[in-house]
């Protein structure tokens, strides 16, 4: 029996106690009804196997185990009810990996409003949505939808929501559905002017698509508006002068476009902005201190024409919560004061490639991120460096520095994770006492006056991945105990002074992670080292790793480090400004090597450039170079090779740069396949080697006939080899033929060929970093 004597707090209890059960267990009120748990059975069911679709969720993933009869569908994974048992909500996030949800199933669920759908490799968009009347959000995201958007979709008027994502749709969109507020088409390749957008918008994403045109005017009667990215388009022209009308705008990205002219001065009016992002693009400006963004955290103007002097008090004053400053790559000059950062909240710096002069800034003793590339930046590196212990980026690359390199740069934090102080006029030793435990990955000391030896605590580097020393004074042997270094993948060591011979035990298993051996420019002599080959792992493997990066880049915070590496090819040195994960060479030219060429080098299956010349090497060519089919090019000129060139030579399809001359081969060259369409220039100076392309006629021949194609010319050659590089993708892997096609794009030979490589590594690079695209998403 109840006691009419409980308390105000009892009472409140027991209603609490009730509240509990009534959300605990399914009473028959809240039970679905049988036809909507049929539809439910229906989807599951329409879930097949699909044998060509590799995709995993990065936690564990709800399943469809739970749908079944026995179970009140209310209460199954990703299926939420309203109180008289409506499905109102389906989730299948990490529901569909590995298997296509087939568009034409059915979907009668008259009180559905919520429906996501990412990663089920949905072909179309499936026809059930017409029948989906009160639908207000919908992702469809991360599929592999194509073509345009059916007309009937536009008919779904309640839609809020729409996340159409990572997909592969198209066409044009003339406009978006009326109550629309949250609008997600990136990564698509949606065309023609940008969508007229409903008023009620307040996030638009419309980046990494195709759309051109100007940004309409329109855009600024959007009140609501807060977050806007058009990133990774084709728009041009300038930016509305009514931007500043956008009064609650807090994110803006127009990066990677082509819009141009001023920023206009309404922006001043947008006291919410929290992040500006407008790199790669054509405006042309001063520095815009006139914003007083009192929010502003992260500002990126990096790669336009912002040029000037940038007035260091109005700067203080009108950033002051600023962590993320980056406006490299533009015509910014002057000179800023060396404290002008260092009380600030600055996390990222970057004020590389700019033409600023004087000493180095001090940054904040919050800096992780710390770039002054590319100035005219005068005198030594400063002491204060050595209070900056949050750094874990630095890169002071192409100065005037001087002086020698303070210890404490290698030595006074666990954390730096890039040191790059290449093309400066440092000189002295290279400090021998590399900290015991560190996190250095990236030490480029290039293009300096080092000299002295190599210091063996580098062997303390366990994370490094990129050792440049090349173009110093150091005198020392092969540093063959760098070998043990696990992850160390790219080792240069050119144009310094280096002796001795390469060998290696046998047994020992050193150096099987290096994409990149350059000891070219060196003193080193014997026979060419056979076991160092065969240690090299890395090289063996013929498909690359395609779960990495596409680049060799680093994170950090929102900025990023690009390894940078300088190779030889025909002859003159080329700077790769961004390293591919699957660029694989060795170059041991100018050197004293002699003897034969180890046939192991055959083994070598990912080797894209081999350099051998201006060496003493003797012997034949070994025939096992055939084997080496993503070779984008050989070098073996000014030896003393002879014999005859080995026919499979022909075989090498990604071939686009050989040279044999000056060497002592014989007999005719082979003419089939690759051989015939190279230059004279590629086998000059052989006395006793014949036929086409040298004028020399082998021993019996008919004098050929002079026509277009015996005249074939210097320039005429390297069109046809450009041409030929276009088609590795399909004749040696797709990824190899990005690698060959990237030589093209970094040298700007031809341009349609560079245009084609950037759109390729964009929707490669989207490709493979889809899954984490899901993940953080997923996450918020």
């Amino acid at each position: 029996m109840l006691n009419c004597k409980m308390g105000r707090h009892q009472i409140l209890g027991l209603f609490c106690f009730l509240v509990f059960l009534h959300s605990s267990f399914p009473f028959t009120s809240s039970l679905c009804p049988p036809n909507q748990r049929d539809e439910l059975l229906h989807v599951k069911n329409s879930l097949v196997l699909d044998s060509e679709v590799s995709y995993s969720c990065f936690f564990s993933d709800p399943t469809t185990s739970s749908w079944n009869e026995g179970v009140d569908c209310c209460n199954w994974d990703g299926v939420t009810c309203d109180d008289v048992g409506n499905v109102i909500v389906l989730n299948l996030t990490c529901m569909c990996p590995g298997h296509t949800l087939y568009s034409n199933s059915s979907l009668l669920l008259p009180k559905l409003e919520v429906l996501v759908l990412p990663s089920c490799n949905l072909t179309e968009f499936p026809y059930f949505l017409k029948s989906l009347k009160i639908l207000n959000y919908l992702n469809l995201s991360s599929n592999r939808i194509k073509g345009e958007i059916p007309r009937w979709f536009w008919g779904i008027s309640q839609l809020e929501t729409l996340d159409l994502s990572n997909n592969f749709l198209d066409g044009v969109i003339p406009q978006l559905q009326p109550r629309l507020s949250y609008v997600d088409l990136r990564n698509n390749s949606f065309q023609g002017p940008l969508p007229i957008l409903p008023p009620s918008t307040s996030y638009f994403d419309a980046s990494d698509n195709g759309f051109n045109g100007e940004i309409s005017s329109s855009i600024c009667q959007l009140s609501s508006l807060e977050f806007l990215s058009l990133s990774n388009n084709n728009l041009s022209g300038n930016m509305p002068p009514c931007f500043g009308d956008i009064i609650y705008l807090s994110n803006l990205d127009l990066s990677n476009n082509k819009l141009q002219g001023p920023l206009p001065r309404s922006l001043v009016k947008c006291i919410y902005l929290k992040s500006l992002v407008l790199s790669q693009n054509e405006f042309s400006d001063i520095f815009p201190d006139w914003l007083g963004a009192l929010q502003l955290f992260a500002l990126d103007l990096r790669s336009n024409k912002f040029h000037g002097r940038i007035n260091s008090i109005a700067f203080e004053h009108s950033f002051v919560a600023l962590k993320s400053l980056i406006i490299s790559n533009n015509n910014f000059v002057g000179q800023w004061p060396m404290d002008v950062f260092s009380n600030t909240l600055l996390v990222v710096i970057d004020l590389s490639n700019n033409n600023f002069g004087g000493s180095l800034p001090q940054p904040s003793r919050v800096t992780s991120y710390y770039a002054m590339a590319s100035n005219k930046i005068t005198g030594e590196i400063p002491s204060w460096i050595c209070d900056a212990t949050d750094l874990k980026m630095i890169d002071l690359s192409n100065n005037s520095l001087t002086g020698s390199l303070p210890w404490c740069l290698i030595n006074f934090t666990v954390d730096l994770s890039v040191l790059n102080l290449r093309r400066n006029h440092l000189e002295g030793i290279i400090p021998q006492s590399f900290a015991s435990t560190n996190s250095l990955t990236t030490l480029d000391l290039s293009r300096n006056r080092f000299e002295g030896t190599l210091p063996q605590s580098l062997v303390r580097c366990e994370a490094l991945e990129v050792l440049d020393l090349s173009d110093n004074k150091i005198e020392d042997t092969f540093p063959k105990w760098l070998g043990t270094l696990e992850h160390l993948k790219v080792l240069v060591l050119s144009s310094n002074n280096f002796k001795g011979s390469l060998d290696i035990p046998w047994e020992a298993h050193l150096f099987s992670s290096l994409h990149i051996l350059d000891l070219s420019n060196n003193n080193f002599g014997g026979t060419l080292p056979a076991n160092l080959i065969m240690n090299l792992k890395a090289m063996e493997r013929s498909k690359s790793d395609l779960s990495t990066s596409l680049y060799m880049t680093q994170s950090f915070q929102n900025a990023s480090y690009e390894n940078s590496v300088t190779v030889t090819l025909k002859g003159q040195k080329i700077e790769l400004t961004k390293i591919l994960t699957i660029f694989t060479i060795i170059d041991l030219s100018n050197n004293s090597f002699q003897g034969d060429i180890p046939k192991v080098i055959g083994h070598l299956h990912s080797l894209i450039g081999l350099n051998l010349s201006h060496n003493h090497l003797t012997g034949f060519i070994p025939s096992s170079l055939g084997n080496l089919t993503n070779l984008g090019w050989l070098d073996l000129s000014s030896n003393k090779l002879s014999g005859r060139i080995p026919r499979n030579l022909g075989d090498l399809a990604a071939l686009g740069y050989l040279n044999l001359s000056k060497n002592l081969l014989t007999d005719r060259i082979p003419q089939d396949k690759q051989l015939g369409t190279f230059s004279n220039d590629s086998f000059n100076g052989n006395p006793d080697l014949c036929g086409f392309p040298l004028t020399k006629a082998c021993p019996g021949d008919a004098p050929p006939p002079p026509s277009p194609s015996s005249t074939f010319n210097r320039k005429g050659h390297e069109s046809w080899s450009t041409q030929k590089v276009a088609w590795i993708g399909y004749v040696s892997g797709f990824v190899i033929g990005i690698s060959i096609s990237y030589i093209c794009f970094e040298i700007g030979r031809p341009r349609w060929l560079a245009q084609g490589v950037r759109k390729l590594e964009k929707r490669t690079t989207q490709w493979m970093e889809k899954p984490k695209i899901l993940f953080e998403e997923l996450s918020l």
